[in-house]
């Protein structure tokens, strides 16, 4: 083969690894975000659909590696016939699977993906290892390796490509046909690229000549592959669970964290090795520094705990897969190789998605990856050391030790309580952890300390007490005053409601009786008599049964089962107990069980589907105001909870309020000083009624002036919807409306 043409070839099978890969990951925050209107928005949601992309990226990877035992002429013949066959999923979609009855999705989402898009994505995982193979067999000269490194920025252009350049500009028809068309591109590559081993190899010359003559691999080194492989990918898991527990479940989002993933992979298997050294160098101090933030919780301040979790997560994930790659084995074994990579994946995958919501009350999960990635780091002391003497790995064990204690001491002891102190430890353990590493033991225990000091003990005695909870849809913990006079529920870091016990069945948190959902409680009697028929989505803690009155009618909607546990079975809080003991509780996601009730069914039906800091997109396009429209009687009146840390929903309401005849208005809760003290919280509720007479009886004259200062006791109009469109169930983007600025 001739030096022009092995260029072309080199290029040919770059290009077609490259188009891989962009459409494997293009797909995956595609279909999850297709699933949203069936699955909801909680960060579990995505966890299963990576749980799902990675045992079909293992299947592939291992399909590979099998198809490469056979002749080359065989391989092509095999392959391109499975992309043929996988045609017949196209254009992709989601499959005709209704959720649980029981609203437990845990087993149910990955079903559902693999139904959906399973041939595939199978077909197309295979590419970046059988590729490289190919090339390798088709008497190419260079390193095959460094193709994977290019794999891996097509990924990350796929996922970029969608939530920047896709979602916003495309409907989800649109993106399916897209998809396919791309698909078909790449079998075409595909089809040129078995050419050219067709013609450079012969029919019965079977790759297994040039592998034998390698030394086999043994199975101490395919496991700790397969641990270096694991780590970083369930840390990218948990670091998505810490980003998606306060803002919405979306696809810009979702993909940060998998993103840094894929450039990790870029980075350490780069040609050029020394910026993975220098990064594999520094990783300790970058870990040790990022673990200090593990247990805080960041509020207004989160972007600066973002940065940590996203720093934390590419130096390591460079670090270990750069391990990886510095123990691979000779271009023969290629694929076997990336099976074990693939293995990794799928434990680390199944450790989040599976195991960690079914055995922890917390997400323990992420401290105790950044544990593991401590002890796995490569063994590159910071300090110059006389490796010489035999004393030293025992002096690091000690140093080691003596920060564990320090953090323990920290942690535990009652004295130590003043801010200043405990800064000083944990300044002191993370001096003593620089000075070992490269000792993975004591750099282990100097982490471990530094955990411990800086909420982690705190966090162990909350779940030894038992008031934390967990389920597929997130963490709960149930918080108490000093005093015990109030108790109060957090869904992740953001208060899901709140009881005063001694005065447990007034309405307080975002619910008091000056909010917009108050206002309309309190009113249902003048508005639909006493008979009025009332419906909720969204059961928190049960705070607003204590708005039922004799003679009414009620319903709650629930998606967790963990949340009617919380507000009704164990009695943590007794709003239901003492307000509406009898009130129906439909367990599902609210699109679907609201789109069985009797059409007209509520006068009033609130909207407070809270996952953390965010509503579920899925909950506000205009499919699902059509069914609450459905549920509701023609003068009924819908509240929406708009409270938002970092998305402003307002323009998305006042859109389909424009688009589809609603009456809307909006009530700023702003409470004085005074009545924060007595548990009352700001929030934001829009009023939507098809009537508007029926809206002027509950708001009153709606002030059509905004100032910087709302007033509490007025219904204010929605802002103008600017450009903003409907939201639907085929077209949707957050990006216009996020307001993360307000955290710096």
């Amino acid at each position: 083969m001739t030096a022009g043409t092995t260029g072309n070839s080199r290029a040919l099978f770059l290009i077609t690894i490259l188009t891989g890969s962009f459409l494997l990951f293009l797909v995956q925050p595609m279909i999850a975000r297709m699933a949203l209107p069936r699955l909801g928005g909680a960060p579990a949601v995505w966890n299963s659909a990576m749980l799902v992309y990675q045992a079909l990226l293992l299947a592939g990877y291992a399909y590979a590696h099998r198809l490469t035992q056979t002749s080359p002429r065989r391989q092509a013949i095999i392959h391109i016939i499975l992309f043929a066959v996988a045609i017949l999923w196209l254009p992709i979609g989601l499959a005709n699977l209704q959720p649980p009855a029981d609203g437990s999705p845990i087993f149910w989402v990955p079903w559902l993906l693999i139904a959906s898009i399973g041939p595939l994505f199978f077909v197309v995982a295979a590419q970046a290892p059988l590729m490289q193979r190919w090339y390798s067999m088709s008497g190419n000269q260079g390193e095959p390796y460094a193709l994977y490194a290019a794999s891996n920025i097509g990924s990350f252009g796929g996922l970029i490509a969608y939530p920047i350049l896709v979602e916003p500009f495309t409907t989800l028809q649109s993106q399916k046909w897209i998809w396919s068309g791309i698909y078909l591109a790449l079998m075409a590559l595909v089809g040129i690229c078995a050419i050219q081993i067709w013609r450079t190899a012969g029919a019965n010359t079977t790759p297994t000549e040039a592998a034998a003559n390698e030394a086999p691999i043994g199975w101490r080194r395919r496991l700790y592959w397969i641990i270096l492989a694991a780590v970083p990918s369930g840390l990218m898991l948990s670091t998505t669970s810490h980003l998606t527990t306060d803002l919405m479940a979306m696809p810009l989002i979702w993909v940060i964290p998998l993103g840094i993933y894929l450039l990790s992979f870029s980075v350490a298997f780069a040609d050029n090795q020394k910026p993975a050294y220098w990064i594999s160098r520094f990783a300790p101090i970058v870990l040790i520094v990022s673990a200090a933030f593990v247990f805080v919780v960041w509020g207004k301040a989160a972007i600066g705990g973002l940065t940590a979790s996203l720093s934390l997560l590419f130096i390591v994930a460079v670090a270990l897969h750069n391990e990886m790659y510095r123990t691979r084995p000779a271009p023969a074994q290629l694929t076997s190789f990336y099976l074990m990579m693939s293995v990794g994946g799928v434990l680390g995958g199944f450790f989040c998605a599976i195991v960690a919501p079914l055995l922890f009350d917390w997400t323990w999960e992420h401290p105790i990856l950044i544990l593991m990635a401590a002890a796995l780091l490569p063994a590159i002391p910071l300090l110059r050391l006389n490796e010489n003497d035999k004393r030293l790995p025992l002096i690091m064990v000690v140093i080691g030790m003596i920060a564990l204690a320090l953090g323990l001491f920290g942690g535990i002891s009652e004295p130590v309580e003043s801010s200043f102190t405990k800064i000083l430890l944990a300044a002191t353990i993370m001096t003593l952890g620089i000075a070992v590493a490269g000792f993975r033991i004591p750099f282990l225990l100097a982490v471990a300390g530094l955990l411990t000091i800086n909420g982690g003990w705190y966090s162990v005695q909350q779940s030894l007490d038992g008031v934390r909870m967990r389920s597929y849809f997130g963490t709960y913990t149930v918080n108490a005053s000093e005093s015990g006079r109030v108790r109060w529920l957090n869904h992740g870091t953001t208060m899901h409601g709140m009881q005063l016990l001694d005065d447990p069945t007034r309405p307080i948190s975002y619910y008091p009786d000056t909010s917009g959902v108050g206002i309309a409680m309190l009113n249902a009697p003048r508005l639909y008599g006493p008979e009025a028929s009332i419906g909720v989505v969204g059961l928190g803690t049960g705070t607003l049964a204590c708005y039922r009155r004799p003679g009414q009618y009620w319903q709650f909607f629930e998606i967790d089962p963990l949340v009617i546990e919380i507000a009704r079975e164990r009695k943590i809080f007794s709003f239901l107990e003492k307000c509406a003991p009898d009130v129906p509780i439909t367990l599902g996601d609210a699109r679907l069980t609201l789109a069985a009730v009797p059409e007209g069914k509520f006068d009033i039906l609130a909207l407070d589907a809270f996952s953390s800091d965010s509503i579920p997109l899925h909950l506000l396009t205009k499919e699902a105001f059509a069914t609450y429209r459905k549920a509701l009687k023609p003068d009924g009146i819908l509240l929406v909870h708009i409270s938002n840390r970092y998305i402003d929903l307002n323009p998305v309401v006042a859109a389909e309020a424009k688009a589809n005849g609603w009456s809307a208005a909006l009530r700023h809760d702003s409470p004085t000083e005074q009545l924060i003290n007595r548990g009352n919280r700001a929030s934001q509720w829009i009023a939507l009624s098809r009537d508007p007479a029926k809206l002027a009886e509950l708001t009153g004259k709606v002030d059509k002036v905004k100032s910087r200062y709302y007033n509490s006791e007025q219904w204010l109009q929605l802002d103008a919807p600017g450009k903003t469109s409907p939201w639907t169930d085929d077209y949707a983007s957050v990006l216009p409306h996020l307001s993360l600025w307000k955290t710096l």
